[in-house]
């Protein structure tokens, strides 16, 4: 790329915050706005961005107001109204969404992206650890923090890349993969498809991308058409017998789970993830497909030895499945969920995890559109659960929509279930008679976490 400075809209986001960290590391002057502090925004500044948090076009630094050596780069959660964004629209700039630069740095790299309305975070993040384990090598951009590299962004030798790819607002559409997983084709982002046929057929096109010779890793009972007959197609599951799938499957202390790990020319016998939920190991499927896959394409096979010690030395990903407590009086941990089947899938695993426990759940929905298409959905699946609380909901990028409240969702939960405001959420949590506690959503929720496991860290 040409451009020896590079400005981020949105630098905050979980996938734009991995590109600045390239672009630092790469020796590039970053700079960028986003809405409000962060963790991650504090790390780019010590790092050497520099970071704004007002729509100002005055406050952006002079040094990236040419447009012959500045390039800017967007996320679609930046309104289309902003003034900044205007501004380099005005005068000419060079600018790419997100996921065009994405595409662009992927150029030259052989490809391991995991698409699916949900799961991807962790199945390419669990990719880029075993591409590490096995080969020493390989880079990432992932959508979530990593505990093993601590971070969104991993540069390793060799061609692998593992990245997240990302459905919304068809952002998967600007890669070419070699290897491709789809984890799942929910209804999902309708304000962005309008329909679930009109999502399943970007997952098609995406699929019609893989590069001849490629190959596609599709969760089993996940309908899509696949038209592209130049690749290799395997299916994966958590234990239902196909191309890769988890048998002998053997829950452990503290929800982790041991397990043989069914591969089309081998069984590896005896492995056991690092972190615990049957959903995870269906992760590790999946991602023990992508690197099979690989080796594959390299000729060759895995070694099963340096493959179980990986799954075991896997700690996971910041906000999925993240245990804050662990003992037998109490139990807390914080999910990202925020989709009906990702709560249904977290909810029907952590009771396998904690049978005959009592558990709560803490969530605060995402969107109003997700909220008004699935309200009914999240309620089923809350009330998995044996309480709920709710908060009110996340706008994120959104207006809100008359009629959409939370209460839309309580009245259908068929299990104790209240609404707090989220700045009364700890003391509130704290006051209840608890057991397992797990708090879930994609908003900001997580500001909660330290102080709600401080209070049942008293309990347990």
């Amino acid at each position: 790329m040409e451009f020896p400075k590079v400005y981020f809209l949105g630098i905050g986001g979980i996938g734009m915050s991995a590109l600045a960290r390239y672009f630092l590391h790469e020796g590039r002057q970053v700079a960028g706005y986003d809405r409000t502090p962060s963790q991650l925004t504090r790390e780019l500044e010590a790092e050497g961005a520099a970071i704004h948090y007002n729509d100002c076009v005055e406050a952006i630094p002079r040094e990236f107001l040419d447009p012959h050596d500045t390039i800017v780069v967007f996320t679609p959660a930046v309104p289309q109204d902003h003034s900044e964004f205007q501004y380099f629209r005005r005068h000419g700039f060079t600018i790419e969404k997100r996921s065009q630069m994405l595409g662009h740095l992927a150029e030259g790299k052989f490809v391991m992206a995991v698409a699916g309305t949900h799961g991807k975070t962790t199945t390419s993040t669990l990719v880029a650890w075993l591409n590490r384990a096995l080969t020493g090598g390989g880079s990432a951009f992932l959508g979530g923090i990593s505990k093993n590299f601590g971070g969104n962004l991993v540069l390793g030798e060799g061609p692998r890349l593992a990245v997240e790819a990302d459905e919304f607002d068809r952002s998967f559409l600007r890669l070419f993969p070699d290897v491709a997983v789809i984890t799942s084709a929910d209804a999902d982002h309708l304000d962005i498809y309008g329909t679930h046929e009109a999502l399943k057929e970007a997952f098609s096109q995406f699929v019609g991308q893989i590069r001849p010779g490629g190959f596609l890793i599709l969760k089993q009972g996940v309908d899509l058409r696949l038209d592209n007959p130049d690749i290799r197609i395997f299916r994966y599951a958590y234990d239902i017998p196909c191309d890769f799938y988890a048998r002998h499957v053997e829950l452990l202390e503290g929800g982790h789970y041991r397990f043989d790990l069914v591969t089309p020319d081998s069984t590896i016998e005896g492995c056991t993830l690092g972190i615990p939920g049957w959903v995870n190991v269906e992760n590790a499927v999946a991602a023990t497909a992508a690197v099979w896959c690989a080796a594959q394409a390299e000729g060759r096979g895995l070694d099963a030895d340096r493959l179980r010690e990986a799954l075991a030395a896997y700690s996971g990903v910041k906000r999925r499945f993240e245990f804050y407590i662990n003992t037998p009086r109490q139990v807390y941990m914080d999910d990202y969920a925020h989709h009906p089947r990702e709560l249904t899938a977290a909810l029907t695993s952590v009771r396998r995890m904690f049978p005959g426990r009592r558990i709560t759940a803490l969530f605060q929905p995402h969107l109003y559109t997700r909220t008004r298409d699935f309200f009914e959905g999240f309620a089923e699946a809350l009330s998995l659960a044996d309480e709920v609380v709710l908060l009110p909901i996340y706008p994120a990028r959104e207006e809100p929509i008359p009629g959409i409240v939370s209460e839309i969702i309580a009245e259908r939960v068929s299990v104790p279930c209240r609404i707090v405001d989220r700045e009364r959420l700890v003391d509130t949590v704290a006051a209840m008679s608890t057991d397992v506690v797990i708090s879930f959503g994609a908003g900001n929720i997580d500001a909660c976490c330290e102080a709600l496991a401080d209070k049942l860290k008293i309990k347990g």
